[in-house]
């Protein structure tokens, strides 16, 4: 029983990269990949249950409210997930001594500093989204001493909706696209960010606390937008386009770029280029 690891939101994009890793690689765990419907974490009994059932050494939480501009009207339902359920596992954690890898995100922060963010700068969210993460990181720290939170950014796959996958589909329809370029960050291939999940569980290092993880290197929404059409080798025209022309419903920070100085240090790791690890995407799509 002391082989378990559980994944809670195993069937979103990050479970779904976690899941084809295990299938192919040796494991000295049992890896159970919970979906919404064999675990909803705000069901605090089913939680229990799950518990109960596996005892397991880390718990991989990648369940979230995602929906960065439904959650300004829904609230109750982004930090139902975002917060009260990630208390709910921290505190299942401290009751069975298992250790929780939690996903958090660069929203956390507002976007105002000019040099990549580290672990410890003062956060400050802009929207719901991010307060709602942020609450959730606030309720593990306060229940668990053991405890990994990965920050990370503009998490993209083969898996599940995300922005490389919009902008190849809508290449199927359309010859010219306006891309926001005044919001910096760095894609984030959910393959490399898996790999480091498993890295975490592999060699239980013991080293908690906060970390930024993100692929290596800076762009906009634009950059990236135009390095998916060049990499996949499409004729796309993509114009340049103000976040000031190009409203949402929830604000979005300017900047966002992560310090992964403490991280690479930690766990001894090389990070890969997102342009390499976007090349590497492209190719199995």
């Amino acid at each position: 029983m002391k082989n378990n690891i559980i994944i809670v939101g195993g069937s979103g994009q990050l479970g779904q990269c976690l899941n084809e890793i295990v299938a192919r690689t040796a494991r000295k765990f049992n890896f159970v990949f919970l979906s919404r419907t064999d675990l909803d974490c705000i069901n605090s009994e089913q939680a229990k249950t799950i518990f109960e059932l596996y005892h397991p050494v880390y718990c991989i939480n990648c369940a979230a409210y995602t929906a960065v501009d439904n959650a300004e009207d829904d609230q109750e339902n982004a930090f139902a997930v975002n917060q009260f359920a990630v208390r709910t596992l921290a505190e299942y954690c401290l009751e069975y001594k298992t250790t929780l890898i939690h996903i958090s995100t660069d929203f956390v922060f507002d976007g105002s500093s000019s040099i990549p963010l580290v672990e410890m700068q003062a956060t400050s969210p802009v929207n719901v989204y991010g307060l709602s993460k942020l609450k959730g990181e606030q309720e593990i720290q306060s229940i668990l001493k053991e405890y990994y939170i990965l920050r990370t950014s503009w998490l993209y796959s083969e898996k599940s909706n995300n922005f490389v996958k919009t902008m190849l589909k809508l290449a199927q329809s359309r010859k010219e696209l306006s891309v926001i370029y005044d919001q910096v960050g760095t894609p984030t291939y959910a393959m490399d960010l898996a790999l480091v999940i498993l890295n975490i569980t592999a060699n239980d290092p013991k080293v908690y606390g906060i970390y930024h993880f993100s692929n290596e290197g800076v762009a906009s929404w634009y950059d990236f937008a135009k390095a998916v059409f060049e990499l996949a080798k499409i004729d796309m025209k993509v114009l340049p386009v103000s976040s000031a022309a190009f409203v949402t419903k929830a604000k979005r920070p300017h900047f966002s770029v992560l310090d992964k100085t403490k991280i690479k240090t930690a766990l001894g790791i090389d990070i890969p280029y997102w342009r390499d690890s976007l090349k590497e995407c492209i190719q199995k799509l």
